[in-house]
């Protein structure tokens, strides 16, 4: 058994898989049409990864309840934790690409970290381990 995606409430397709591929550099591993307005998109950080490597599943919101959870999916705790092997690189990246930055890289006795928002406001970590 291994963890294979996480949903990710969106506003719009187009805009979510524009955001994640162009302004966080994640790849785009599928974009199928599953009729009635419904899309299977799945995008995941880029680096190595195995073919298992869990994903994310952009779902467009279709109720209000849907809705209500867009850019609070973890109760605006940071819900999404990203490993790099240079931070600074890959937070000037973010930068560079208009990513807005939460909280600026802190010293932690795990590493150093950054919090950056995706487009709805979702909290990310960037972590550079110790």
């Amino acid at each position: 058994m291994h963890l294979a995606l996480i949903t990710i409430t969106v506003r719009d397709y187009d805009e979510a898989i524009a955001f994640y591929t162009q302004s966080l550099g994640f790849e785009l591993l599928e974009d199928t049409d599953r009729g009635g307005g419904k899309r299977w998109v799945r995008v995941r950080p880029p680096g190595p990864t195995h073919a298992d490597a869990p994903a994310l599943l952009l779902a467009r919101a279709t109720t209000p309840e849907h809705a209500a959870s867009i850019g609070n999916q973890t109760g605006g705790r940071v819900g999404f934790f990203l490993h790099t092997d240079d931070l600074g690189r890959d937070l000037a990246a973010l930068r560079s690409r208009g990513v807005r930055i939460v909280r600026p890289p802190a010293e932690h006795d795990y590493g150093r970290v950054a919090v950056f928002a995706d487009l709805y406001g979702n909290l990310f970590d960037l972590i550079e381990p110790r």
